[in-house]
């Protein structure tokens, strides 16, 4: 069976830090299992079947480079009201306004403290069912390339393919929705977000490791050394684990 994505992956400077903000951000909570700090719903990490798609914040040494970051989440909202205030809330814990090119737009656009970009966007019918994420999205070369990995690599429902976009989303119709947005450019330096996947319950990981490799995804060496999961990159270079079932 197809992989699921289980985390959004953030490196972090300092964890706690912002994912006491992130965790105001969504309404969550934010927990300590270990050297990470992980973002989710009340109750903590359900593992190995986690209840929503939650965000794990991973100690690095370096800091974010200028870089736009190439990943990064779009939050739903219910009102212009719930915008306004969710901008000004966040404002007041450390987020900066961000100019990524965007121009005049209906959208909020931000970074976080340590200098990761979202946004913050407008009511959208879409949105409206999936929680305090509406998406993950990526920027890429090529959707129609990005469609046919990521819609082979997940057990996620492939929604909509354009020349502009790709669009996924759990095949339950629950939680937000992964977009590969067409942006000019491709990956210039390593990725400080990214996804987290995991085998089902019964699955070979490392078959499903195997059949990745078969659909175009490539090996990544980022100094991890002897580590239960496997790095790997997509066909545009965007970086993945897949995680060990425990």
């Amino acid at each position: 069976m197809p992989l699921r994505p289980v985390h959004v992956n953030i490196k972090a400077l300092d964890c706690p830090a912002l994912g006491r903000f992130w965790a105001e951000a969504l309404g969550w909570s934010a927990y300590q299992p270990g050297v990470t700090t992980y973002v989710g719903p009340p109750g903590g990490p359900v593992w190995p079947d986690p209840v929503a798609l939650g965000i794990d914040f991973v100690p690095v040494p370096e800091p974010k480079t200028t870089t736009k970051n190439r990943v990064h989440l779009d939050l739903a909202t219910t009102s212009a009201a719930h915008r306004t205030e969710l901008v000004a809330r966040l404002a007041a814990r450390g987020a900066t306004p961000a100019d990524v090119g965007q121009g005049d737009v209906p959208w909020t656009v931000l970074a976080d403290p340590e200098g990761n970009e979202f946004c913050v966007l407008e009511p959208r019918e879409r949105y409206l069912d999936t929680g305090p994420i509406a998406a993950v999205v990526v920027d890429s070369v090529d959707p129609h390339r990005m469609a046919a990995f990521w819609g082979a690599a997940l057990d996620w429902t492939l929604h909509e393919v354009t020349e502009d976009q790709a669009v996924l989303r759990s095949a339950r119709g629950v939680g937000p929705y992964l977009e590969f947005l067409r942006r000019p450019g491709g990956k210039t330096v390593p990725d400080r977000v990214h996804l987290d996947l995991l085998p089902y319950a019964g699955d070979d990981g490392a078959a499903e490791v195997a059949r990745l490799r078969e659909l175009g995804a490539a090996d990544l060496d980022l100094g991890q050394g002897d580590v239960p999961w496997t790095c790997l990159t997509d066909p545009e270079g965007h970086e993945f684990c897949v995680l060990p079932l425990l």
